[in-house]
């Protein structure tokens, strides 16, 4: 495309146009001068410790036809500045690919838990209702959601393959970083808000109105919000009183564990009715049964058949590392979640209890201990150390600190923050620290007894450990499977 016609076509009124602009022919767009192919229109894009616009002479000698920046520079090339370069990508990339979310049916997932496992239940209820469909989130790529060229040259793909609706994870990130400017979401959800990346967002009410971007006019044709959460009924409250916002352009629609009627969580799954219609869940956990509620709401506000929606929930059995079940015919259970934030910690741990107790579906009529092994990742989010660590005193029976990806952090230091918590939080938990991953889960596996519930929170699905400047090959799910194959042969009981 040419470069005026792309500038046409993304509605952007820069600040000025320096070269040819009808000369330069665009075929792709990238924010990182490595990858400048000939063609490319490089995006100079200033950074917290880089800044874009000092490789941009490497760009053009690259091949890159054409420059979006925020100043002038010395190059040979058209350039097209504006105020911020980040608001303009997004634009910018859906032009040049067609504005692929105008022919699909996209679903923006939002929230601090549950988007992985909601965009997979997503994929399921489309898929049975007929609608080839993908997902785009922390499973599918590097970024929970990628920058604005790769995710619109996604969807473009999508389109091309034939797929007519997408689930889509949508981090705090890329909201304020412009990601999914310019796409048109059918439905956008919110799953709930806890303390997390308060690193990056200076408070929680900044952390939220990053979250609240996804719900302004003009972003989505529905608004499905979880009205249990606190933060969920803030937003309801906005979406309901804001101009524009609950009229004509946004409809607004709450849901809530409460309007489920029968509802029973046992360690296969759940069984609950809603809007009438029985629903086998095959996930475990109470929250897996609002992220299912989740998805069915939204796929309902866009005439999904209820039975292509109930069907779709049936037929997910596992989300990789969201309460993920490691069997090795042991008799006690082991779940791999990725839960690293203090509200995930409690909802894995809260039903893991429910699968520990007796009367919470068992077999048993005794009550088994809920067992954690846990930590928190380096070069992240502080505050919420201590935090998981009282969380997990409080809900386990016992717990298992030691190392999640400590980065450039000293692991050491990271377990002193979360036991600092530990100690402080009045738990009934007995605290044990192994720095070592791979023997802490072995510690917490070869502890267990009949009937106990051992929970690996804080990787889930990852399969690499990142410390010191190295990155290793490491999976809970693996780890955990090998150290159960090796204590069964050593007692001989399975």
């Amino acid at each position: 495309m040419r470069l005026a016609a792309l500038l046409a076509a993304a509605e952007l009124t820069p600040r000025q146009v320096l070269g040819d602009a009808e000369a330069a022919e665009v075929t792709s767009i990238t924010l990182d001068s490595r990858a400048v192919v000939p063609g490319a229109l490089y995006c100079c894009i200033p950074g917290q410790r880089f800044d874009g616009h000092d490789f941009a002479p490497a760009a053009v000698q690259a091949g890159a036809t054409a420059l979006v920046c925020q100043r002038p520079l010395e190059l040979p090339v058209p350039q097209v500045v504006v105020a911020a370069v980040r608001s303009a990508v997004g634009p910018l990339a859906a032009a040049l690919y067609g504005h692929p979310s105008r022919s699909l049916t996209v679903v923006g997932v939002t929230g601090t838990n549950g988007k992985t496992t909601t965009t997979a239940l997503l994929e399921a209820i489309f898929t049975a209702g007929g609608l080839p469909a993908a997902t785009i989130g922390t499973l599918s790529g590097a970024r929970t959601t990628p920058e604005a060229p790769e995710l619109q040259a996604t969807l473009a793909a999508f389109r091309s393959e034939g797929r007519v609706a997408v689930a889509m994870e949508i981090s705090s990130h890329a909201l304020v970083q412009h990601r999914v400017d310019a796409i048109w979401f059918a439905a956008a959800i919110f799953t709930n808000l806890s303390q997390d990346h308060l690193d990056y967002h200076a408070t929680m009410d900044d952390y939220f109105e990053a979250k609240a971007r996804l719900f302004e006019p003009g972003r989505a044709a529905v608004a499905v919000v979880n009205a249990d959460d606190p933060w969920g009924q803030r937003l309801l409250n906005r979406l309901r009183t804001q101009p524009g916002g609950a009229s004509d352009n946004l409809a607004v629609i709450p849901f809530s564990l409460l309007d489920l009627d029968d509802l029973t969580v046992r360690p296969e799954g759940s069984r609950f009715r809603w809007r009438g219609v029985e629903v086998r869940l095959r996930l475990g956990g109470r929250f897996n049964v609002r992220n299912a509620v989740a998805a069915a709401t939204a796929a309902a506000a866009l005439d999904i058949d209820r039975n292509a929606i109930v069907a779709g929930l049936e037929q997910v059995e596992a989300v990789r590392g969201r309460f993920e079940p490691v069997r090795a015919g042991q008799p006690f259970m082991v779940l791999v979640d990725y839960a690293h934030t203090p509200d995930g910690l409690q909802a894995a741990l809260l039903a893991a209890r429910e699968l520990a107790d007796g009367g919470a579906g068992r077999s048993h009529s005794g009550r088994g201990r809920v067992i954690v092994v846990f930590g928190a990742g380096g070069d992240r989010d502080q505050a919420k150390r201590p935090v998981m660590g009282s969380v997990a005193m409080q809900q386990a029976d016992v717990a298992i600190l030691t190392s999640d990806n400590p980065r450039s952090e000293d692991p050491w230091a990271i377990i002193a923050q979360i036991a600092a918590g530990a100690q402080e939080g009045n738990g009934k938990a007995k605290l044990e620290i192994e720095a070592n991953r791979a023997a802490a889960i072995g510690l917490a596996l070869e502890s267990a007894e009949e009937h106990d519930v051992v929970v690996i929170a804080g990787k889930g699905h990852e399969i690499v450990q990142e410390a010191a400047g190295r990155v290793i090959a490491f999976d809970d799910a693996d780890v955990a499977q090998r150290a159960l194959a090796r204590i069964g042969r050593d007692r001989g009981t399975w």
